[in-house]
């Protein structure tokens, strides 16, 4: 747990720190709590510091959650259908002194479970270490860059960053607060949220909820920003000394329903008891745990242990119900042969090895459900700005309208102003063609700036209106915290000398901020009120979209005019041409606006946002370069040849947004070539698109492609919309408001450094913030889809194969009219283990196949069991038990004198000579075949010899395929191999497994063998060819067409027949 230098609970003093503080944290200014706790107020800890702290207070948890339990691992093993099954048969084994087969089952039992107990354990531990890579967060500041870091590994003296939707990691002493409210209800109880005060300190004896400059940790941020020093960790946080109350398990019964005086009937109590024990057995037998496809597969083995108890049955009524050893073994047999004993844990060693596989390739599932959904998912619904692309924002382009353009060069380092080249033209973007080389020459920032006082009020707004740090260290470097967006606008301001830091910090400071007003999705705008020290006059300083903050002014300034002129309709619409001028850049563009303000401030009273956002003065426009990552459009068009659609949803103008989406092949290049109708709905704002009714929605060619000026509940009717069209839809989300459209989505796809709030609403988080990823996680999904497949279909073919040759060897009757089983239990229950279990494993971990990103999703309507799978299983049962039955004939009547002897289940005499070399043929031949079909199963269509479709190895890919896998591989080699032992070594063969070595019988064995692969590969042909009609006549043409043309073309057809109409 890494709490081991921490005390119990018990000794917890409220309000103390892991070391103990001259005084508790609320009674200290901060500027103390940061001298006690040895913190760099600017840099925070040095990492290697952050490291020598966590080694001597421990991890910053609350106590051991239980984690991985063998205990009830160990009775999982137990507690199942299949085991359950081979206890009975063990049971009946012993009943009827058959010691030996009573003693293998036995073994078996205690095989299955060690295994199952060993990989389920493993897998336990893969998934707890993953869980812990899907834990909160914090934004600590660390060697003077904000950097994420698992909430566990917060240390007394961090300096940490939080924003609305993130979990409080730690008690921290504020240093900093800016609107800053919390929730902490799970504490104090209290329902509302707390405004804190990072300025004022408290008495000793003040009580929890009112010490209004301590953050506690578990607690969430509801509104605006802070930041401060941490100073108590782990069990010495306050929610530590509740941490027990906190970890208790809620009661699985059911509650008795009551009258509304409280009493109750008998009845009623014996429903609840009746519903509790229900679910006692369901959870007991898995039938109501676990995922979707976990369930299936425990009520499947029920079904299973229901037919197996129906085929002994059979057996018993073909014997006349005689209760005689042998009929009972034979029954015994003919039951255990429909168990996929395997099946479960099998399951579980392949969900946790793709979940492992997922992390390397940067994704974290927090719920396993989404395994199984991924596969499915038809529609994506992304993000743009760093999911598209690289999040690394340069401020390119800066328009005044009093004065011209101006213009940043190329720069290889985002954070440093000193790096680029900057450049003036005195004319608006819509007035300069950026397709030519001069764009004006390179001028020195202090030229810039002389008498420029237009210039001074906009990067007073570009560097006031801003939280982020962009400061140079003691080295040299420029270092940078912050969102992207902002820290690309300090930079430009930075290049003028206008940095934040410079204006508003220190002792005696310039400026002095008053309030904040925090982006926010609905208003999009974002605003500060800042004091001048020397004049003590107040400003308003306003970012944001540009269609918002335009209708916020009144009034700018223009070329030529000393004075303020009326911002009119035909000056909004002048802006608006600018702004696409500069959206056409692939720019994302944003206004300034700024205003002298005569209001007063409270402490303690909210402010009037709309009073504050009115009647400003237009200060200009910035345009910000975020480039699309380099893997963004190949993800894109495979994405595409997968069947899937991609759309994008981003806050950014439309312009913006259709030159990224187009750029990163989510619009095609031929845009002029569709029709209006299907161009206008491709691309539509969250104000056309929210205006627009279900139905009119659902009347729609398409729905959009790209969304800009993105609300959260846009995407919340998107999904719905995409849903009422028999879409699967995966979304992805950042922020609190995105948990709506997280938790509605099929898939809910959190960022790695979004907020808690979204992450905790996400199914699967993204840990580099990739479109990529998404990309990955879909492949890993159906990858792992397809495996459970192949070992299903696998296990269940080999029981329908048993099951036949023990059902129809009920024909074979000896002496006594007693049927011969051509199969003995200890064989069956050998091949369900041995040739069956460890190859299933192997299957469980092969690769993707690879066509697996050009098929069309899969439906998740039906599942696993597709018709093509239960076909197959009927079709590949039915070739080996016919295949292992002639065999046994052959051994028995052609090649023998077809006695059936007497008592040949029970011991082996001279007369059983020719039954137990048959029944040996018909083992070999069915555990080659067994092993043989697992090679067949790596791919369900294609031939064994040419797995890979464009290989040139005629003649040895094969061998390049069954090698690449080399768990299976080497599991097929053992089963190859022990059956010579179980052959021929005495009296494990004529007593245990109740056959005889065999000699010429091997050529029965081998010819078998050939005619096993003819069928299969025949039966391969067969649907291969099939498919391919099948494809031919929907249309298909996946091989032939131009991507772009075949994801687009049904509506450039349209376009082209309604210009034919025209």
């Amino acid at each position: 747990m890494g709490t081991k230098n921490q005390p119990s609970i018990k000794s917890h003093v409220s309000s103390r720190a892991n070391k103990p503080l001259s005084r508790p944290a609320h009674t200290l200014p901060y500027s103390k709590v940061i001298e006690e706790t040895k913190c760099n107020s600017e840099d925070g800890l040095t990492s290697s510091e952050a490291q020598s702290r966590l080694q001597e207070y421990g991890r910053n948890e609350l106590g051991d959650d239980g984690g991985v339990q063998p205990g009830k691992i160990l009775l999982r093993q137990v507690a199942n259908a299949m085991t359950l099954v081979l206890i009975l048969a063990m049971g009946v084994s012993f009943g009827i002194q058959s010691w030996i087969e009573g003693g293998v089952v036995a073994a078996i039992i205690i095989l299955n479970i060690v295994v199952g107990f060993w990989q389920e354990f493993n897998a336990e531990k893969t998934m707890d270490s993953l869980r812990s890579l899907s834990s909160p967060t914090a934004n600590a500041v660390r060697d003077g860059k904000t950097v994420t870091v698992p909430t566990a590994e917060i240390v007394p003296g961090d300096m940490v960053e939080m924003i609305m939707g993130d979990t409080i990691p730690a008690d921290i002493r504020l240093i900093e607060a800016v609107n800053f409210e919390t929730d902490e209800a799970l504490l104090t109880g209290e329902s509302l949220p707390v405004q804190k005060d990072a300025e004022a300190k408290f008495s000793d004896d003040t009580g929890l909820g009112d010490r209004l400059n301590v953050a506690y940790s578990s607690s969430t941020v509801t509104k605006g920003r802070a930041r401060g020093v941490v100073f108590a960790t782990g069990v010495y946080t306050e929610i530590g000394s509740i941490a027990a109350a906190l970890r208790n398990q809620g009661s699985r019964r059911r509650p008795v329903k009551r009258k509304p005086n409280g009493s109750a009937k008998p009845h009623q109590y014996a429903q609840a008891w009746g519903l509790t024990a229900t679910d006692a057995i369901g959870h007991f037998l898995g039938v109501n745990v676990g995922t979707p496809l976990q369930k299936k597969l425990s009520r499947l083995a029920l079904l299973l242990f229901g037919i197996a108890v129906v085929c002994a049955i059979i057996v018993l009524a073909a014997n006349r119900f005689v209760s005689d050893q042998e009929v009972i073994i034979y029954a015994v047999a003919t039951g255990l042969s429909m168990i996929p004993a395997s099946l479960i844990v099998v399951l579980t060693i392949t969900m946790a090895a793709g979940t492992k596989r997922m992390v390397e390739r940067h994704v974290i599932v927090r719920n396993l459900k989404s395994l199984e959904a991924l596969g499915g998912v038809t529609d994506i619904c992304s993000d743009k700005t760093g999911t598209l692309t690289q999040g690394k924002m340069v401020a390119k382009k800066a328009w005044i309208p009093a004065i011209g353009t101006y213009s940043v060069g190329t720069t290889n380092d985002p954070f440093n102003p000193t790096v680029g080249d900057l450049t003036f033209v005195p004319k608006p973007p819509r007035e300069i063609d950026f397709n030519k080389a001069d764009h004006g020459k390179s001028e020195n920032y202090k030229e810039l700036l002389k008498n420029n006082r237009h210039l001074v009020d906009y990067l007073k707004v570009a560097s006031f209106a801003n939280l982020a740090n962009v400061h140079e260290t003691q080295a040299g470097d420029w270092n940078a915290r912050g969102d992207p967006t902002e820290i690309a606008i300090q930079v430009f301001a930075s290049r003028f000398n206008w940095n934040r830091l410079r204006f508003a910090q220190g002792d005696g400071p310039e400026w002095v901020q008053l309030a904040e007003f925090p982006f926010d999705s609905d208003v999009k705008k974002m605003s500060v009120i800042f004091e001048e020290t020397a004049t003590s006059h107040k400003h308003v300083f306003t970012k944001g979209a540009v269609e918002r903050v335009i209708y916020s002014c009144t009034s700018m300034f223009t070329i030529g005019e000393e004075s303020v002129v009326e911002i009119t309709d035909e000056i909004r619409e002048d802006i608006l041409q600018n702004m696409e001028s500069l959206a056409a850049l692939g720019l994302r563009v944003l206004a300034l606006a700024s205003k002298t303000w005569e209001g007063q401030i409270t402490k303690g009273e909210d402010v009037d946002r709309n009073g504050v956002e009115e009647s400003l003065i237009f200060r200009g426009l910035v345009g910000l370069y975020d480039p699309p990552r380099p893997e963004s459009a190949p993800s894109v068009r495979q994405c595409q040849k997968a069947g899937i659609q991609v759309h994008m949803l981003t806050g950014d103008h439309p312009g913006t947004a259709r030159a990224i989406a187009a750029e990163v092949g989510i619009l095609p290049s031929n845009m002029a070539r569709l029709s209006k109708e299907v161009s206008d709905a491709m691309v539509m704002t969250a104000g056309q698109f929210d205006k627009l009714s279900d139905h009119q929605i659902d009347g729609l060619p398409l729905l959009p492609l790209v969304i800009a000026r993105c609300a959260p509940n846009t995407k919340v009717r998107m999904i719905e919309a995409l849903h009422r069209r028999k879409c699967f839809v995966a979304m992805t989300g950042d922020g609190v408001n995105d948990s709506p459209s997280l938790k509605r989505a099929d898939v809910g796809i959190g960022m790695g450094t979004g907020s808690d709030v979204a992450k905790d609403a996400a199914d699967i988080v993204l840990t580099d913030d990739n479109f990529a990823s998404i990309l990955n996680a879909v492949e890993e999904g159906r990858r792992m889809f397809d495996n459970i497949q192949k070992f299903i279909l696998h296990l269940l073919a080999q029981n329908i194969a048993q099951a036949c040759i023990l059902l129809i060897g009920l024909a074979f009757k000896d002496e006594n009219r007693l049927s011969v089983f051509p199969l003995a239990p200890v064989e069956v229950m050998w091949i369900i283990m041995i040739t069956s279990g460890l190859p299933d494993m192997g299957l469980g971990f092969e690769v993707a196949a690879p066509d697996i990103m050009s098929r069309p999703p899969q439906s998740l309507k039906r599942g696993v069991f597709t018709l093509e799978v239960m076909v197959d299983m009927l079709v590949y049962g039915l070739w080996v038990a016919a295949l292992c039955l002639c065999s046994f004939l052959l051994v028995l009547n052609a090649w023998g004198d077809g006695d059936l002897g007497i008592n040949c289940n029970d011991v082996f005499s001279s007369r059983c000579d020719t039954v137990y070399r048959a029944r040996a043929t018909c083992f070999a031949c069915l555990t080659w075949f067994s092993l043989f079909l697992a090679w067949q199963m790596v791919d369900m269509r294609r031939s064994f010899f040419l797995m890979q479709p464009k290989s040139k190895k005629y003649f040895t890919q094969w061998f390049l395929d069954v090698w690449r896998n080399q768990f299976l591989f080497w599991s097929t080699i053992a089963g190859f191999v022990t059956i010579f032992p179980v052959l021929y070594i005495p009296v494990i063969n004529t007593v245990v497994f109740k056959h005889q070595g065999i000699s010429w019988e091997w050529g029965i064995v081998f010819i078998a063998t050939i005619l096993f692969f003819l069928g299969v590969e025949m039966w391969k042909l067969g649907k291969r060819a099939f498919f391919r009609r099948r494809g031919h006549k929907i249309g298909s043409r996946r091989d032939s067409v131009d991507l772009e043309k075949r994801v687009f073309e049904r509506y450039l057809s349209t376009a082209i027949s309604m210009d034919d109409e025209k």
